[in-house]
């Protein structure tokens, strides 16, 4: 059993003193070696260093601390110090080091550390999320690799990772944030990890010194074993006179060569190999010209019948006054290994499952043909259907499915074309050689038309269909990415269209995702320059026909875009991270709103599932409701029940933590869900919303009818109100009154309001008869109540 395996904290601390200390020439080699290892990786760590400080001060461009200039030349200096002393010493060859050399290492170390150390507690709970992600990114990759990198001087990567440590930490708790609390603690966890593999690595590494140290010393004994070596390894030894000949030829060398004794007789060795070499061996021939040691000189020889893949080691023979007597050496057959390195860089380059490109190699192409100037086209292909059979008959057939599409994808395209799969069941292809649009429609005509045909999969046949985008290049001023972009932006939009068809980019394809960003960019300053408001729509009972509630719904002007639909801004608010501030922003409105301008009516705003698993969610409710005197009652949050898939029993204990406040829940969109009686079993709503796409239909099909009357029956046996929403006619209306709904929201009762259009609306509200009366000069039907 290996020496690690019995490895204690007691043997590395004897280890480490050692080191540190002990003055004989066998520590003194050991520390030599492990200081040339770091000093090998010292350029590249000082670049490292100064590169990462130059992204923080890109990061903080926008408004740059007081003192990060400083931090940063502070940076510099200990960097170049680092780079001075290297470049010093980088063609010395150190043979022994002694104990001082270590702590000079330890001192440059830990000043580097501080010094990042600093710039954390400093800036980072003052910068914003994305710039702390960034920190906290470099801090990570700097605490992993710069630990490991220190690992052949212990100490020095003990108080490298100590100190970076600290700063993390000291930084998360000055930030004040307690969902850094989780990441406090796995970068407490992490770190003596981190430094119990670096002491193991280093111990390892050390072992490895000593055992090499005491093989040189066994060096003569060994040659004694050499014979034996020959006859019993599977390597072969050689050696050479001074002419160049081989001095014997055993089985083994005969086999790795493919010579006899007759060869050896008549040609020098590299001669020998030159026969078989298609590089006429010329790897081995400059080896040998210049008169060193050399080791894993690769050779390759075709033999005939096989191709072999060697490794020679080899040093000269000299007599005691320096003259060559020739070479000894052991060569190796590397056939096996050289082989399963193909296998594996092939792998890494093509997908496991389909035998295509990969993504990396449809890159590399790329980059290599727009390098060229050689014009092409780009066709990225998503089938319609894939989930549909992986929910259905398992991720098998799954996999089944995906080859049957590589096949087909194969037989569509020329020989010279590359196919490759993305990942998942996203696949592309790229056509060089030719930028003819026409040609890229008809190609992807015949694709969607390919697999479009039913597919055989486990017995069954599938249909799964796909969609395709396509975009064009005719020379280099293209970047890869774009292209890339492109081509997806182009199948969004086809899927958009319907799917199973082709769309080809255009640049109103690349406004979508301009936009999308603009959207992102404005949402940030949106709140601070009050471009967002809530319009309020009114809520009328039926019974009483007079407004007894009120629903805040979110608008924003955006001073370049001109209005923004909900539907739009509110989806990129919660793809980035924005929807807590909005629906922070739109909470505060409501209950201010509500306590100060809409005395008795109840007010309601909605609540997005993201902001829902907010364990900060119920606490800031509390403070609205207590900052504006806003009775708990006259509160409503409306939900849907998006929130309960991720997490129901989470949910739900928010929402009855909102019960205990005195706040209302309403369930928006009730009945488009899978599963609303199920959570109205588990939670009593007191409002029920029921989705507009019943309304639309009760004056066309007798289903959405009855569907609305079953749900205010439910309601009304819950002990809930029910909320009609989207209601536009007055024959709608009365359809709805008749079912037993309680009240009605929509177009036909009032479009949203401004805070004082609606508050004028309310003051002069006579009644919803009177006013539907009033605002259409046509007799309506009488109402039910």
């Amino acid at each position: 059993m290996s020496a690690i395996s019995h490895l204690d904290l007691s043997s590395l601390q004897v280890g480490i003193r050692a080191q540190y200390q002990a003055r004989d020439t066998e520590s003194g080699q050991i520390r030599a070696a492990h200081l040339t290892a770091v000093g090998r990786m010292t350029p590249y760590a000082m670049a490292v260093n100064i590169g990462n400080g130059a992204l923080v001060l890109w990061a903080f461009k926008e408004e740059t601390p007081s003192g990060l200039w400083w931090w940063w030349a502070a940076l510099i200096v200990v960097s170049g110090l680092g780079l001075a002393n290297w470049w010093r010493q980088r063609r010395r060859t150190r043979e022994i080091a002694s104990p001082r050399a270590m702590h000079r290492a330890t001192l440059h170390a830990a000043a580097l550390a501080c010094i990042w150390a600093v710039m954390l507690p400093a800036w980072f709970p003052s910068a914003s999320p994305n710039q702390q992600l960034l920190l906290g990114t470099l801090i990570t990759g700097m605490l992993g690799a710069g630990t490991f990198m220190l690992s052949p001087l212990p100490v020095a990567g003990l108080v490298y990772g100590t100190i970076l440590c600290a700063s993390a930490l000291l930084a998360l708790w000055l930030d004040g944030d307690p969902t850094f609390a989780g990441v406090a603690v796995l970068i407490g966890f992490y770190t003596p990890i981190l430094m119990m593999c670096a002491l193991f690595a280093w111990h390892k590494a050390t072992e490895l010194l000593r055992s090499q140290a005491r093989a040189v010393r066994h060096e003569r004994m060994l040659a004694m074993l050499l014979q034996d070596f020959e006859q019993n390894a599977g390597d072969a030894l050689w050696e050479t006179t001074a002419d160049g000949h081989l001095q014997h030829l055993s089985a083994r060398l005969a086999d790795l060569i493919g010579a006899t004794e007759e060869d050896i007789r008549r040609q020098p060795l590299l001669a020998l190999l030159e026969q078989h070499s298609p590089d006429r061996a010329t790897a081995l021939a400059r080896a040998m010209n210049a008169g060193r040691p050399f080791r894993d000189v690769p050779l390759v020889l075709d033999l005939g019948t096989r191709v072999r893949h060697l490794s020679l080691n080899g040093k000269p023979l000299l007599d005691d006054s320096a003259r060559p007597l020739g070479w000894r050496g052991v060569m190796a057959d590397v056939t096996d290994k050289v082989e399963s390195d193909q296998r594996l860089r092939d792998l890494a380059h093509s997908d496991s499952l389909t035998g295509l490109a990969n993504r990396v190699t449809l890159r590399d192409l790329l980059e290599r043909t727009l390098a060229q100037g050689r014009p092409g086209s780009l066709l990225m292909i998503d089938l319609d259907h894939f989930k549909a059979v992986n929910d259905s008959l398992g991720h098998g057939a799954g996999d089944d499915l995906l080859k049957a599409v590589a096949g087909r994808l194969l037989a569509c395209v020329r020989m010279h074309d590359l196919v490759a799969r993305l990942g998942g069941d996203e696949f592309a292809v790229m056509v060089t050689q030719s930028d003819s649009l026409a040609d890229t429609i008809v190609l992807a005509r015949r694709l969607i038309e390919t697999l479009s045909q039913p597919i055989q999969v486990q017995g069954r046949h599938v249909r799964v269909g796909a969609s395709v985008g396509i975009t064009l290049w005719r020379d280099s001023s293209t970047a890869v990415d774009e292209l890339l972009i492109e081509a997806d932006a182009a199948l969004y939009a086809a899927k958009e269209a319907g799917r199973g068809r082709f769309e080809v980019y255009a640049p109103v394809l690349g406004e979508r995702s301009r936009r999308r960003m603009s959207v992102e960019q404005g949402l940030r300053q949106a709140i601070e320059q009050r471009q967002l408001a809530l319009h309020w729509q009114p809520k009328v009972d039926i019974a009483t026909g007079l407004i007894c509630g009120v629903e805040g719904l979110m608008r924003w002007q955006h001073p370049q875009l001109g209005r923004v639909d909900p539907s739009e801004f509110i989806a990129v608010a919660e793809q980035c991270g924005m929807i807590d501030d909005l629906g922070r922003w739109a909470l505060r409105e409501a209950c201010e709103a509500g306590a100060l301008r809409m005395p008795g009516l109840t007010v309601s705003v909605n609540v997005s599932a993201l902001q829902l698993r907010d364990r900060h969610f119920i606490n800031r409710v509390r403070e609205a409701l207590h900052e504006f005197q806003l009775p708990p009652s006259r509160l409503e949050l409306e939900i849907t029940e998006s929130v309960f898939i991720d997490d129901a029993n989470g949910a739900l204990d928010q929402l009855h933590s909102l019960r205990e406040l005195g706040v209302r829940v309403a369930l928006d969109d009730f009945g488009t869900g899978y599963s609303s009686l199920a959570y109205l079993r588990r939670f009593p709503f007191d409002t029920l919303k029921i989705d507009r796409a019943f309304v639309n239909e009760v004056l066309l099909r007798k289903d959405a009818r009855a569907i609305v009357q079953m749900i205010s029956q439910l309601a009304d046996t819950l002990g809930m109100r029910t909320v009609c929403e989207g209601v536009e006619t007055a024959e709608q209306l009365a359809v709805i009154s008749e079912t037993g709904c309680h009240e009605v929201q929509g177009f036909l009762v009032s479009e949203p309001h401004t805070l004082d259009e609606f508050i004028r609306l309310h003051q002069a509200w006579p009644g919803l008869e009177q006013a539907l009366a009033h605002r259409y000069a046509a007799p309506r039907p009488v109402l039910s109540t």
